[in-house]
């Protein structure tokens, strides 16, 4: 049985860029309007994650203007291979590892991001059935709050891409979300419908398949459906 954390979180990130990519435009990559549920849960898996606790994205405040800018990257059409690579780390070496980047390998590729985001992350997590007799929500939620405050992570959080990090800084118990200073196109006036947006991966099902459901941004905010929730469409 799932035991539930009672007292969720709530997370500022910030960045000068960022990209959630629409999974139906891989080839020139367009952001959504907003971060996705996905992109939330990651940002937490990177400062704490356990295979006790499960992540629930609770909901998303968006503390600026909504506004795109489009750039031209240059990309890498080849990596290196997995064979390789595990070579090389039972080696304990990087011979072979090289990549030959001419013409033929080099991309350029436009994109469609977002530029000057902030974001409030709203969330909670569930103890999953891999929680073992030391795990318990008080402990997670201490080193989760721990790190935070700190700001530590285990792995660099990021807006969507890795070329976007993300800034981020625990809001304490108490301490009001921000007011958007600028709130046009954030759905004070009318619900801004953001159209059908990524919820998350299935990854224990087959083929792992994407999970969808429709978004709307409302006074500066977009609820997150639970999981489970029939709002949500695979």
């Amino acid at each position: 049985m799932l035991e539930l954390m009672t007292q969720g979180i709530r997370l500022h990130v910030s960045g000068p860029f960022a990209c959630f990519t629409r999974p139906e435009m891989k080839v020139e990559r367009v952001s959504y309007d907003v971060m996705t549920p996905s992109a939330a849960r990651g940002i937490l898996e990177a400062i704490h994650w356990k295979p006790a606790i499960r992540w629930v994205i609770d909901a998303i405040h968006v503390l600026k203007p909504i506004r795109f800018q489009s750039i031209r990257r240059n990309e890498v059409g080849a990596k290196a291979s997995f064979s390789s690579t595990k070579s090389a780390m039972r080696r304990g070496d990087v011979d072979g590892l090289g990549l030959r980047i001419d013409e033929k390998t080099r991309q350029q590729r436009a994109s469609t991001v977002l530029v000057d985001v902030a974001y409030v992350i709203a969330a909670h997590f569930e103890m999953t059935d891999r929680a073992g007799p030391g795990d318990n929500p008080a402990k997670h939620a201490d080193m989760f709050t721990r790190r935070a405050t700190r700001g530590q992570a285990f792995a660099q959080p990021v807006l969507g891409t890795r070329e976007f990090d993300a800034r981020f800084a625990l809001l304490p118990d108490g301490v009001p979300i921000p007011i958007p200073d600028d709130t046009m196109g954030l759905g004070f006036d009318t619900p801004r419908d953001l159209g059908f947006m990524l919820w998350d991966i299935d990854h224990g099902a087959p083929g792992k398949p994407s999970m969808f459901f429709r978004a709307s941004l409302a006074n500066g905010v977009v609820t997150v459906p639970q999981p489970g929730a029939p709002e949500i469409l695979s």
